[in-house]
């Protein structure tokens, strides 16, 4: 399961820096976009599509910064670390899924499987940390197994 942790963590990575690059890219367009902008004789049009320009880069610069912090957090785990215990970084399989307990990617594809890439602050997560092998926890209704942890 170590393996599958690994092959996790690479796939989460590579998503977040994807993103990251995707983001600095749209945010560099603006600001060419911006500079080359010239004001017409249509003030107030000009001064419209310059501000809806600063919402979008507002927009981005957030986004950006969320997908920075995403990639902290992800440098920090401790992958090849095990824990008998649920706690940031740990990959959980259930009795129906698999988690990783990181930061919220959602249900990514790894190895023809579907892991579920949860934030320990989501609900799930929450229920989650702290429990050990053959603990269960209730979930929309649905009690989940606690299998194995890695």
């Amino acid at each position: 399961m170590l393996e599958l942790k690994r092959d996790v963590f690479r796939e989460c990575s590579e998503k977040v820096g994807q993103r990251i690059a995707s983001l600095e890219a749209e945010l560099r367009t603006l600001s060419e976009s911006a500079s080359s902008d010239t004001k017409s004789s249509m003030g107030d049009k000009y001064e419209t599509a310059r501000e809806m320009m600063n919402l979008e880069k507002e927009k981005y610069s957030t986004q950006l910064e969320d997908a920075e912090k995403m990639k902290t957090i992800l440098n920090s785990l401790k992958i090849e670390h095990s824990s008998e215990k649920v706690v940031l970084g740990s990959l959980v399989k259930s009795s129906t899924c698999l988690f990783f307990v990181s930061i919220s990617l959602g249900k990514i594809p790894v190895n023809g499987k579907e892991v579920f890439v949860i934030s320990p602050l989501s609900p799930i997560g929450q229920s989650l940390m702290g429990k050990q092998v053959n603990n269960s926890i209730e979930f929309a209704g649905k009690v989940e197994r606690i299998i194995a942890i890695a």
